[in-house]
């Protein structure tokens, strides 16, 4: 089967409803990799705010007119012994599970680095839990490289 044309673009207000969607699946996901996170409802993100945010950039992928995928690089202040200022930050990184393994993910991830890239930011992070294998594999494949490991006692 081949795959309808993608359209990358900005995302708009009228994209809330299913973004809404994606970020509680991406909450569902990563539970299981998270004993921290809190019962019951709950939002990472107040993702109208970012849409209408002239310094962050949210992008979805779109096929046959409806929003497949999703991901967003904001601006985050470096730590002061760095050599860089601010750097772009990466997340709301979702794809519908009907469309994975196409390369959609890819061409988000495209569009948020040329962005980051036009607003001066040279250094580019996300983060990933370390047990979710398949994201770490489709952000190695697209140039990350695993920079630090983040460990915690209860």
């Amino acid at each position: 089967m081949t795959l309808p044309k993608v359209s990358i673009r900005k995302a708009t207000l009228e994209d809330l409803p299913k973004l809404l969607n994606f970020e509680q699946e991406i909450i569902e996901a990563e539970r299981p990799f998270d004993v921290t996170i809190k019962e019951g409802p709950i939002s990472y993100y107040d993702i109208g705010e970012m849409i209408q945010d002239t310094k962050a950039c949210v992008l979805v992928a779109e096929i046959d007119g409806g929003v497949v995928a999703s991901g967003y690089a904001i601006p985050k202040k470096a730590r002061h012994y760095l050599d860089h200022e601010f750097y772009a930050y990466l997340g709301f990184m979702y794809t519908d599970e009907n469309f994975r393994g196409k390369g959609i993910n890819a061409q988000i991830v495209d569009g948020l680095k040329q962005w980051s890239q036009e607003q001066g930011y040279k250094e580019i992070r996300l983060t990933v839990y370390n047990e979710n294998l398949p994201a770490i594999r489709a952000y190695e494949k697209v140039g990350f490289k695993k920079h630090i490991i983040e460990m915690r006692l209860e």
